[in-house]
């Protein structure tokens, strides 16, 4: 009798599905990365942009004489890390503080920014620190979504 040394098709169905997983898994891990990486860098930019806004208006008693298009397109800061931009105006009810908006998100980062605890704004001061301070818009299409954050002096 021969004996076949070897694999047969069904081991290498097997074999083949679970690198199948593994590629899934490993995707999905990289994606959460980058999507972590995507958030921490507009967490940086908006304390950059907040500091920035303080220390150009530590001299005045509000921020009604501010220009955040400027401010913005000085720090080389207009564009954030999701495509979209960012705003920065005075807010209309009340000229001793400024709305900082980061736009162009999808509903998932939408949410995660908007619920993120944002320690230095006025909604979270405001709240006991019950509240995520910012306010978001994330019910749009992907690209569509916003969220706004105010800071005071």
């Amino acid at each position: 009798m021969n004996q076949e040394s070897g694999r047969s098709m069904i081991e290498m169905l097997g074999v083949l599905a679970i690198m199948g997983m593994l590629t899934v898994g490993a995707y999905e891990l990289i994606k959460l990365a980058f999507n972590n990486q995507k958030q921490m860098k507009v967490q940086e930019e908006i304390f950059a942009i907040v500091n920035e806004v303080r220390t150009q208006h530590s001299q005045y008693d509000d921020f009604s004489g501010m220009d955040g298009n400027v401010l913005l397109e000085i720090m080389g800061k207009k564009q954030n890390p999701y495509g979209g931009t960012y705003e920065v105006v005075v807010d209309p009810s009340n000229a001793r503080q400024f709305v900082l908006t980061i736009n162009g998100l999808t509903k998932n980062d939408c949410q995660a920014l908007a619920t993120r605890a944002w320690t230095d704004s006025v909604g979270y001061q405001l709240s006991d620190k019950k509240e995520s301070g910012a306010v978001g818009s994330c019910n749009g299409t992907n690209g569509t979504n916003y969220v706004q954050i105010t800071f005071a002096e």
